[in-house]
This record gives C-alpha cells, structure tokens and sequence, in this order.
C-alpha cells in the first residue's frame, strides 16, 4: 500500500467549505463524506478530510483554535507560477482570503499563501528546481 496523507481540518460550514475547495481543484470522494465530513481530494496520495466541529470534538477534547491563528501552514505545489497565481485568485472568489503574507517570488520558486474560509493556511508553491541557484 501507498503511504498516503489525510490532512485533517475542522470547519464551521461544511457545504461551504466543500464548495471552496472544489473551487481549488480538489475533488470531492463520496465514499468518505456524509453529513459531518467531506473528503476532498487532491491526488492519490492526498486528501483533506472537511470535519464539522461537532464530529471533531468526538476525536478530541483539545479546543479548535481560533480562525485567526495559524496552527499550521499546508503547502502545495503547483505546476506553473500561473497555477500559484490561480489557486490565490480562486480563494478570493469562494470564501477565502489571499495574500495572507507577502508573496515570496525568488525566481526559481514562487509562492502566495491563503487562507480557507475556517482560517487554515496553505502556501501554493511553484519550483523550477532547473533554476535554482547552485551556491
């Protein structure tokens, strides 16, 4: 078996959450979703697991932390810096926040980071490991 990841994010709406990252490009696996969680995924290996709090506070007593905190930041990579430049935009469009940081644009990667309608953080990335700096 593949090892695989399952990222793991409580959020307050889950239609709405589900609707922002399908606005991102992951997909949504039936199999894995119901009323209280959807599973979003992003390639084979990768999946968001969307947990309405209610079910999350049956995995753990520990508080959700606040929408304003990072907890954690997600990178992702992205095949172009218009890709980069995409998945900030889209954020915008569904719920999201862009831009949380500044943009790092260091030639040979470039990356924007944004936050779901929850808060979490991802970093879309792009590297061309051809033009990255030798010393």
């Amino acid at each position: 078996m593949t090892k695989m990841i399952f990222v793991n994010l409580p959020v307050t709406d889950l239609t709405r959450s589900q609707a922002f990252y399908e606005a991102l490009g992951f997909t949504n696996n039936p199999q894995f979703s119901d009323d209280t969680t959807a599973c979003m995924v992003v390639s084979e290996t990768i999946h968001v697991m969307l947990i309405t709090h209610a079910k999350w506070q049956g995995f753990t007593n520990r508080p959700i932390p606040p929408a304003s905190s990072s907890e954690v930041m997600l990178a992702l990579t992205c095949y172009t810096r218009d890709a980069v430049d995409a998945m900030n935009a889209a954020a915008t469009h569904h719920g999201g926040t862009a831009d949380i940081n500044p943009v790092q644009d260091l030639g040979f990667m470039y990356n924007r980071n944004l936050a779901d309608p929850d808060g979490h953080v991802w970093e879309a990335v792009f590297m061309d490991m051809d033009a990255m700096p030798t010393d």
